[in-house]
């Protein structure tokens, strides 16, 4: 195919380092070596039981159609509980759109919202999904540099010096991918105001509420009705192969996110959605809330851990299941570090020029998402390693 035929965006859309990593790891693995995996961010924790039961129940019927492109009621009905159980807020269903996974949530805000050449705020380091998002739309991701002394997040004030006469609004992540931090407290509500004395979109992806630690789950929605939050049933709920997730929008937007999600995939997978209903049962929760536990004793030792061996680790993650490690007294080359210790030590991590520019080949994540027993021995690796 001639190259001129191809979109002008796909300059702009960067490859996703870490899938070259995680590729290699697998080579690897196939040769017979003993790999630990701390590349990819997906749960080891295998879809909960009674997702399952509910999947195989609706399979046994036959019954699989399309649905609604808002999704079935009764999922929309279980996400609108689940606003109250966890945040103790009210949030209709009407605002409630199921979508195919996380990611589609964030296309449906972008495809809304973005016009060519329009301005959206981004932390540098972020994930970089996003701002992919907003260059397929034409608009431009315009990056800000936070470290240490921010927690890896936005502002109101970083906001509001970086606003210029393009800017249409702000993505916030938190918690974060690839920092495992949240906004300081009280920050959501001052961002909030001040976007909206910008007349500015807000856009807040909240994928990995729910597994915080020592801090309660924070939602734009107990600040504001008029912005978007993203959500996702990969992270917290264990169900990152369903392809599922949610989008709650301003009421009076819900009728042009429905169109776009007609035309765009017709409509979530439906034994994805009818499975999904059972996250929210009590048994659904027990299992999440067992499960964010587990990771939160993975953290309390991974993260001293890698700071004991040599790994600076300026900032505690506070959600998720990630470490973003400084690691520039150990190499200036994030990148070329990951594949000569994956050579090595057959340890797998992500390097850090996947989530931006900002001292991002000073940095590394890792995901600690697989079992104490795998940490452990990984830590070992890295300790000879490095020493």
């Amino acid at each position: 195919m001639n190259p001129n035929h191809l979109a002008q965006r796909l300059q702009h859309i960067a490859p996703f380092h870490v899938m070259e990593i995680a590729a290699h790891a697998r080579r690897l693995q196939a040769e017979g070596r003993d790999i630990i995996h701390m590349e990819i961010g997906e749960p080891d924790f295998p879809t909960p039981q009674p997702v399952i039961d509910a999947a195989q129940s609706l399979l046994a019927s036959g019954e699989i159609y399309y649905t609604s492109a808002l999704g079935i009621l009764p999922l929309r009905e279980a996400i609108s509980r689940h606003y109250q159980r966890l945040y103790g807020i009210d949030v209709t269903l009407e605002r409630i759109i199921v979508t195919a996974g996380g990611s589609a949530a964030l296309l449906l805000a972008t495809a809304l919202i973005v016009n060519r050449d329009d301005e959206i705020l981004l932390t540098d380091p972020s994930y970089p999904c996003n701002r992919h998002f907003i260059r397929v739309m034409e608009g431009v991701p315009k990056t800000i540099a936070v470290g240490p002394g921010e927690r890896y997040q936005f502002t109101a004030d970083l906001i509001d010096r970086a606003w210029g006469a393009r800017t249409k609004g702000v993505l916030v992540a938190s918690p974060s991918n690839p920092t495992g931090t949240s906004l300081r407290e009280g920050e959501l509500a001052k961002i909030v105001d001040c976007v909206k004395a910008h007349d500015g979109v807000l856009i807040s992806d909240e994928t990995y509420a729910g597994l915080n630690y020592g801090r309660a789950p924070e939602t734009v929605l107990a600040h504001t009705s008029e912005a978007f939050s993203i959500n996702s049933f990969s992270k917290y709920f264990n169900m990152t192969g369903w392809r599922l997730g949610w989008l709650v929008a301003p009421e009076n937007r819900v009728r042009d996110i429905e169109k776009l999600a007609q035309n765009l995939y017709i409509s979530p997978s439906a034994l994805s959605q009818h499975a999904a209903v059972a996250c929210f049962s009590d048994a659904g929760y027990a299992i999440a809330e067992s499960r964010r536990l587990a990771f939160q004793a993975r953290r309390d030792y991974f993260a001293p851990a890698l700071a004991e061996i040599g790994f600076k680790i300026p900032v505690l993650p506070d959600a998720g299941f990630f470490v973003y490690a400084d690691v520039s007294n150990l190499t200036q080359d994030s990148e070329a570090f990951c594949t000569q210790i994956l050579d090595r030590t057959g340890v797998a991590f992500a390097p850090g020029i996947d989530f931006g520019e900002h001292r991002s080949r000073a940095h590394v994540r890792m995901a600690y998402a697989v079992g104490l027993d795998k940490l452990k021995d990984g830590v070992d690796r890295l300790r000879r390693a490095v020493a």
